[in-house]
């Protein structure tokens, strides 16, 4: 999956030692210039806004001095929600056997978007099950995914 290893680490370092596990991260670029820098937090208790603002002010004081974003961006703290980002190779792992939607960045046989259920990750590729056919998905290409909640 696409994403900046070392932005990623800077995040880590400030989230972890909190006690937050840190899902992910992704800037997203908005019109004119700007973009927002989302990082997704989690806690087996869950997560609170007050989690959200203690993160976001240790997080705005490191991305300032270290300024590692450029543009003007929006900083925004957010729990990984029911419809969960997967960033990583232990996400896949984790949610085997759940519904997922996952966009590619090129099509892979003649398509970009899947939904269906995760199978599994075999070294760098996910199975996932779409209408009774399995494809094989190459992790560095992906885009998007996310899981698809159950109600």
């Amino acid at each position: 999956m696409k994403g900046n290893p070392k932005l990623t680490d800077l995040v880590r370092n400030v989230v972890e030692p909190m006690g937050y596990e840190l899902v992910g991260c992704e800037l997203v670029p908005q019109g004119k210039g700007g973009s927002i820098f989302r990082v997704y937090i989690d806690h087996e208790e869950g997560i609170t806004l007050d989690d959200c603002s203690a993160v976001s002010h240790q997080l705005s004081g490191v991305l300032d001095v270290e300024d590692p974003i450029k543009g003007n961006y929006s900083l925004e703290i957010s729990s990984p929600g029911l419809d969960r980002p997967l960033f990583t190779a232990e996400h896949f792992d984790r949610f085997a056997g759940y519904r997922v939607s996952v966009k590619m960045q090129v099509a892979v046989l003649g398509r970009k978007n899947f939904k269906g259920l995760l199978l599994s990750r075999e070294g760098d590729d996910i199975q996932v099950e779409v209408d009774g056919e399995v494809y094989d998905l190459p992790i560095n290409q992906i885009d998007q995914a996310r899981l698809i909640p159950d109600f």
